[in-house]
């Protein structure tokens, strides 16, 4: 094998998410630590991965407890300003490893680290590795004893790679752990959560005005609150909106255990489905949103950059800020030629690649983890444009807009931004 493998969208498309091509399905190969998945490999090394993520309740600090293999990469969040002085370590040896020795030491370890603070934490986060994974440990059993020590709040993050193709990845508990930490509280009805992110949504995303207007008075993202007590208000929300499906199992526990109910919204680059999402959430909120100005100005802005570069070939990688096939099929749709996707296929966006495969059949799928991808060469499919961080290492003689900050893009403000940021790129 000397070419990196990719099936045609209307390949795919044919044979259906059922019957998947092994190459596409990452559980069925080895798998090639391409730059898209070395950050996704190395949850701590770049981006909101567990350990960002563990620590995005104030006041917070974690314990990371792992070989120091697994343990390193931690220092490179932990450089960060905003990291100083909340990561520790509980280094395991061979015996630790075998035997599980280190479990009978994480109580005293969470007890040195409180103590050894000027301020008391919030919480104390213990992270973990694959070697407890392995280990079948008990972390919550864990978790206790060492609350019974410091009368503190001492909760796990899996920081399992093993488990990223589970019914629980990583991503998914962290945020079950963290919002585990509210307790019951009387609701408001002008009190509203977004869940999904660990870091803001951007500042000019209409949605805020939107919800305002009919009323809501307090919109908390947990990367807003400024401390613990603003944090644990976000149980008296009347209802949750779900911005990322990673969420879900956490507004699922938000529902059973605090009684609040969610509505999920999906992040979109097509503009009509865009208005059509904001219409079907008025109808559950029996509210109608006036999105007139902010749907001609997207409009305007995709106008401006697409419609004066009909059939610009572009290659959309899965290192951004949105799903790789929803943004291929909103870009073909606006008069682009979308020439590769490199990205997962799941069930959830199997949909748009359908719909992608009827106006562009001729689109490649690459999946970043299969191992012919060793052999890309970016002279096969030359490109104009790049989207993401590992379109752009494919294609490094291109114009390339990683669109990956931690601050997210939504909706009609997110189309607009990704217009604006596209044409500033090809300047």
């Amino acid at each position: 094998m000397t070419d990196a493998k990719f099936y045609t969208a209307a390949e795919l498309a044919n044979r259906g998410m059922a019957d998947l091509p092994d190459e596409l399905v990452s559980s069925r190969h080895l798998i090639y630590s391409s730059p898209a998945t070395l950050a996704f490999n190395s949850p701590g090394a770049e981006g909101f991965g567990v350990k960002r993520a563990g620590l995005a309740i104030p006041g917070s600090v974690m314990l990371l407890v792992a070989p120091g293999c697994c343990g390193r990469n931690t220092s490179l969040v932990s450089a960060m300003p905003a990291y100083k002085d909340r990561f520790f370590y509980l280094n395991m040896d061979e015996t630790d490893v075998v035997t599980g020795r280190h479990l009978k030491k994480i109580p005293q370890a969470v007890e040195e680290v409180v103590n050894c603070l000027e301020k008391k934490p919030s919480v104390v986060m213990i992270c973990i590795t694959c070697v407890d994974a392995l280990l079948g440990t008990d972390m919550e059993r864990v978790c206790r004893k060492a609350e019974e020590r410091v009368n503190l709040p001492v909760k796990p993050c899996y920081m399992y790679a093993l488990t990223r193709e589970g019914r629980k990845p990583p991503m998914v508990h962290v945020r079950q752990s963290l919002y585990s930490l509210l307790e019951p509280m009387k609701k408001k009805g002008t009190s509203v959560n977004l869940l999904g992110f660990f870091a803001p949504v951007a500042e000019d995303f209409e949605l805020f005005r939107y919800l305002r207007g009919i009323g809501v008075k307090a919109i908390r993202e947990i990367s807003t609150c400024g401390d613990f007590e603003e944090f644990q208000k976000m149980a008296e929300a009347n209802f949750n909106l779900v911005l990322h499906p990673e969420a879900r199992m956490a507004a699922s526990d938000f529902e059973e255990r605090l009684k609040i109910p969610s509505i999920e919204l999906t992040r979109l680059y097509q503009i009509d489905k865009i208005r059509n999402q904001y219409q079907a959430l008025g109808r559950v909120l029996g509210a109608e949103f006036d999105d007139a100005e902010d749907y001609t100005s997207a409009k305007q802005a995709v106008e401006a950059f697409a419609g004066s570069r009909p059939g610009l070939r572009v290659a959309i990688g899965e290192c951004m800020n949105g799903d790789p096939f929803e943004l291929a099929l909103a870009l073909t749709q606006y008069g682009l030629t979308v020439t590769e996707v490199f990205g997962t296929i799941s069930g959830e966006n199997f949909g748009y690649l359908e719909r992608l495969a009827a106006l562009s059949p001729e689109t490649r799928i690459y999946s970043n983890m299969e191992p012919t991808m060793l052999y890309y060469d970016a002279a096969h499919c030359p490109a104009e444009l790049t989207i993401g961080k590992d379109a752009g290492y494919y294609h490094p003689e291109c114009p390339n807009l990683q669109w990956n900050s931690d601050v997210q893009p939504y909706g009609y403000a997110g189309l607009r931004r990704l217009m604006e940021a596209l044409t500033e790129v090809l300047k």
